[in-house]
């Protein structure tokens, strides 16, 4: 019986490769053999039709499917009798067999599956929507709205899609996010597209008519997609409102808007978090994203507001466990923006002597690593990263104090021991890790060879090492040194796209894109011409308002760096500036 089965698999793998080949008459007789030893194979049947049809041996298809008829009753096969005479050009018995298809549904309603499907095969799209709509007819349990928005969308009948979609997930709403998937090829960033606006006014029609969440739902999700965040906040406030147990959603939201550095709402967002919030946890967290904003976004005479509000926060809440990323960030805070960096080493070493985990302690020795470094103590900083490996070997945040080890001793000019480090770290299970190691080794690899030494490299990793201080003015200071007294040098490119990227925290967006488009003429062989084109695109369209030219930087990328990591954001940022529905 095993050999039998063995050698039926080896006859239809060779029909179907003959078939897939063009050699069809190979591949008839293959399938007719199949076919003889299973007769009622509706597989084998509709290749001995199609095989007959691809030979244009139509005559003999129609006799076969007649006599199949005769013995198996199986409407679907009325269509392939009808598609049969259409090849033929004879479209009248072609519409007299499609008919009898349908006309089968109202016999038995079952029958629409494989009629739709045998329909849909040979992209009949009008008559399998026609069979669909029958059977929801006369059998209302049955929903096809799915398959009918596909087919809709194929047809190009937009507002048809959209309502089915639509009222497919109003009684499947388990299938919502697959709904989102499928709705998110027809829509794009821009509001004002005509899809979108489509979508808009049938979902506010259905809200309207009915206060189901499931409107607030997509049109929440509509106005993220056109970073409409406000709008999108407005729907989410009306779903908590109707179910109050979790602001997940809502902070979700937020992180979305911080992402996206649209600041205004993100803090509206946070905002009411915070007041309406009633576990401790969530509470916490909404009060970390708020500050961390806050600084981001404040000059220096705010800063003493942020750190009394720290304190208010850990006069309240306590500084235990359930603070610790309060503690650790108003460390970093202290340290990186208040200048306090021996006041930031003395509040969290305290922080170390709570009842922490290892993980808990990892974090917390990370951050004072960093202010360790900060102020070039590199030996005691290295102390606090060795702890973290020895203790957490393996872990993401091993390998991150790993990394911190090869960066402090590149700062310090230990360009050998930063490079032993690094091969380490080039497989780390860490994506984000692997990258930055690599970067950093072709960095020292590709430039301490330049001269015996190393003048240049060492004046670029203080330079890294005063932006990392935020030191910036210094640091662009420094790389101008480079700029000026190492022409010819191939660490110039590196040079000018460092010091671009200091302009832009600084937005001195005109000299950024001074140092972008030198990179770009003069060094186009390179490593950095990818980010340099990617960066120059990003400021044309964020900061300039030159959007054709940030288009035309984009498609460079797509047309010329497909390997590039900016490829795939290079490509939606493309579309979206030609103003094409994202894929």
């Amino acid at each position: 019986m095993i050999c039998c089965t063995n050698a039926f698999s080896q006859n239809d793998a060779l029909a179907n490769e003959y078939y897939k080949n063009g050699d069809f008459e190979k591949a008839l007789l293959e399938y007719k053999k199949l076919y003889a030893q299973s007769p009622s194979n509706i597989n084998y049947i509709s290749q001995i039709v199609s095989t007959h049809q691809q030979l244009e041996q139509y005559d003999a298809s129609e006799t076969f499917l007649l006599k199949l008829l005769e013995r198996l009753n199986y409407p679907a096969f009325f269509v392939e009798l009808g598609y049969n005479y259409q090849l033929k050009n004879d479209l009248q018995n072609a519409t007299n067999y499609y008919n009898q298809a349908l006309s089968s549904i109202d016999t038995n309603v079952n029958n629409v599956f494989s009629i739709a499907r045998s329909f849909q095969s040979h992209s009949l799209l009008s008559e399998t929507i026609a069979a669909y709509e029958k059977a929801m007819v006369l059998k209302p349990d049955l929903n096809f709205q799915l398959q009918l928005a596909q087919i809709y969308g194929e047809q190009g009948n937009i507002e048809k899609m959209f309502t089915s979609y639509i009222d497919f997930a109003k009684s499947n709403q388990a299938a919502l996010s697959i709904i989102k998937r499928s709705i998110n090829d027809f829509i794009s960033e821009n509001s004002t597209n005509e899809n979108n606006v489509l979508l808009r006014k049938i979902l506010l029609k259905n809200l309207q008519q009915d206060q189901d969440l499931i409107w607030n739902d997509l049109l929440s999700w509509l106005f993220i997609q056109q970073k409409e965040f406000g709008k999108a906040f407005i729907q989410e406030k009306a779903i908590f409102n109707r179910q109050p147990e979790s602001l997940n959603r809502i902070e979700e939201l937020a992180q979305i808007a911080l992402s996206e550095n649209e600041n205004d709402i993100a803090k509206e967002i946070l905002s009411y978090i915070i007041d309406t919030a009633q576990d401790t946890d969530t509470l916490l967290n909404a009060h970390y994203n708020l500050l961390q904003l806050e600084t981001e976004i404040s000059s220096k005479s705010n800063f003493q507001t942020i750190n009394n509000q720290y304190l208010e926060l850990f006069k309240k809440f306590g500084t235990y466990a359930q603070t610790l990323n309060l503690q650790i960030a108003y460390g970093h805070f202290l340290a990186f923006y208040m200048n306090e960096t021996d006041k930031a080493i003395v509040f969290l070493e305290k922080t170390l002597e709570l009842p922490l985990t290892e993980l808990e302690k990892a974090e917390v020795k990370l951050e004072l690593g960093d202010i360790l470094v900060l102020q070039e103590n590199f030996n005691k900083a290295l102390i606090y990263y060795t702890q973290i490996q020895r203790n957490l070997k393996n872990s993401t945040i091993s390998q991150e104090a790993r990394f911190k080890v090869a960066k402090a001793s590149y700062y310090k000019g230990d360009f050998k021991w930063a490079e032993s480090q690094l091969k380490i770290l080039k497989a780390s299970t860490s994506q984000l890790i692997a990258n930055d190691a690599l970067d950093l080794k072709l960095l020292i690899s590709d430039y301490k060879y330049e001269d015996s030494l190393q003048t240049a490299l060492k004046l670029y990793s203080k330079s890294d090492l005063l932006a990392f201080q935020n030191r910036n003015d210094e640091a662009i200071s420094l790389l101008e040194k480079i700029l000026q007294e190492h022409k010819t040098e191939p660490i110039v490119a590196q040079a000018l796209f460092k010091q671009a990227q200091l302009f832009e925290i600084k937005q001195e967006f005109t000299k950024a894109e001074a140092n972008y488009t030198a990179l770009i003429d003069n060094y186009s062989d390179g490593i950095l011409i990818d980010n340099a084109y990617f960066a120059l695109a990003e400021l044309y369209e964020n900061h300039l308002n030159q959007p054709e030219k940030a288009k035309a930087l984009y498609e460079k990328i797509i047309f010329n760096h497909q390997d590039s990591i900016y490829f795939v954001e290079a490509r939606k940022k493309y579309r979206a500036l030609r103003g094409d529905a994202i894929n």
